[in-house]
């Protein structure tokens, strides 16, 4: 008897071109993990590059015929487990990153069409290139691709001015549903009241509800910008300083703040020629006229004397704030240099604004305490904290793990949640139920059931194990 992996094979490879399926160990294994392997994905059966929306019907269609689980990948920048295969039975990965045309652009109504597999800086570049000026403004880790930031349910940097997937930046999406039905969310009108929002039905379901393969994004303009850093005496006073300054309307596109570890780092590799004093610092991006950030900026310069800021620096020029900015989104790259040997193990987790000095300092606290180097990065104007926590053998990833799960905990006994912007996959799928409540998942399961009744799709990340579904 032949197996189903095998059968599968023989199917894909008489229906999809030459060269488009792969069982080579190396990729069978790679594509079961993120660019930041933390978690040891199980390698997939096959991996099927995907160059259309018809292949991806395709392959859907053979996995309900030969009963295999499919795990969508285009980025691999995710961070929780998202990609790793079944185990046993097999899977197929199904790699959209080959889908990566810029469909259409239309200026006038400030809105983009596109493939799965479009990274959204490879998109902004092209506007730019085109002269267009226009942006994404959704910006989480370089290389992310449209498709993963709306499985993921992904933000950013920018979410104080802009907000986060979940918001009005997905217009529609077309999607590849289990039963290998391809349906599309809604028009391309800017709002509507239409019947259910399914468009947000999938941001953040990480593929298990059908597969994205095609998405309009609404575009912003791009106005000038300019940088201030700001120095505290410690996280407490920083994010008081954020909240009056967002109170108070200042023309903020981000709001940031750094550890005296990631600053250090910033110092030593990253390419502004100013050197910062290696504290807690805030990073602030105006946007607007020349006239209304520099009203921001006096505004702001206002408030942080009241919380103890000094060394404010303010930098008009724009191509200088950029390279700045560009500092700190490769911050973590500069803290492994800084540390040669150690790896990362990267988390978040998002509480009220007002609590987020409890969690940093809590966090920092135990990571000291296990004498683990974790620099500590956090989008400020909305809760969000990363931290970063760097091991170098087996005791410390062990440490680093206790640290996350109590981190998770912790955040959800402050009023938050145990992701913010990275996602749940298998890393996180635990805390779901005492986050949410049962019933909450249960109603979770029970859509999965209703769209995927095979449990095809990516199964096995994102639903908590132990908790019944409804019957239908």
């Amino acid at each position: 008897m032949t197996s189903p992996i095998n059968d599968l094979f023989s199917d894909l490879q008489s229906t999809l071109t030459e060269g488009s399926i792969s069982r080579d160990p190396k990729d069978l294994t790679s594509y079961a993990h993120s660019k930041y392997p933390q978690f040891k994905g199980s390698p997939h059966s096959v991996v099927v590059h995907a160059q259309s929306t018809a292949d991806v019907v395709e392959v859907v269609k053979l996995a309900n015929k030969h009963r295999v689980p499919i795990v969508a990948y285009s980025g691999g920048t995710s961070l929780e487990g998202n990609l790793s295969g079944t185990g046993e039975g097999g899977s197929i990965c199904l790699d959209l990153s080959g889908m990566n045309k810029i469909i259409q652009i239309n200026e006038e109504d400030s809105d983009v069409v596109c493939e799965a597999g479009v990274m959204w800086n490879v998109l902004n570049a092209t506007l730019k290139e085109k002269c267009i000026p226009l942006f994404f403004p959704l910006d989480p880790a370089p290389g992310a691709t449209i498709g993963g930031m709306i499985a993921q349910g992904c933000s950013g940097s920018e979410f104080v001015r802009y907000g986060t997937a979940r918001g009005e930046y997905i217009l529609n999406l077309t999607a590849v549903l289990a039963s290998g039905e391809v349906i599309k969310t809604r028009q391309r009108a800017r709002k509507s009241s239409a019947g259910f929002d399914l468009t947000k039905l999938f941001i953040g379901a990480e593929g298990t509800l059908g597969i994205v393969t095609e998405a309009t994004l609404r575009l912003a303009p791009v106005l000038p910008i300019s940088v201030a850093v700001v120095s505290f005496p410690n996280v407490h006073s920083a994010t008081s300083a954020v909240t009056d300054i967002l109170k108070l309307g200042a023309s903020i596109q981000c709001a940031e703040i750094i550890d005296d570890i990631g600053i250090r780092a910033m110092n030593k590799y990253g390419k502004s020629t100013t050197k910062w004093q290696e504290v807690d610092t805030i990073f602030l991006k105006y946007q607007g006229s020349a006239a209304v950030m520099l009203d921001s900026s006096k505004m702001v310069e206002g408030v942080i004397a009241n919380h103890g800021g000094y060394s404010y620096h303010y930098i008009q020029d724009e191509a200088q704030a950029q390279v700045l900015w560009d500092d700190r989104k490769n911050g973590l790259f500069g803290v492994l240099q800084s540390n040669p040997g150690k790896k990362g193990f990267i988390t978040d987790v998002c509480v009220p604004v007002s609590r987020l000095p409890d969690i940093i300092t809590w966090c920092k606290n135990e990571c000291m305490q296990k004498g683990l180097i974790a620099p500590m990065t956090g989008h400020v104007g909305d809760g969000n904290f990363h931290a970063f926590i760097l091991y170098g053998n087996e005791d410390e990833f062990k440490a680093a793990q206790e640290i996350v799960d109590s981190m998770n905990r912790k955040a959800i006994e402050l009023d938050g949640t145990c992701t913010g912007e990275h996602g749940v996959g298998l890393g996180k799928k635990m805390y779901l139920t005492e986050e949410l409540g049962e019933g909450t998942v249960a109603l979770m399961k029970t859509i999965k059931a209703a769209l995927d009744p095979l449990n095809l799709l990516n199964p096995g990340k994102l639903y908590p194990d132990g908790v019944p579904r409804p019957s239908l």
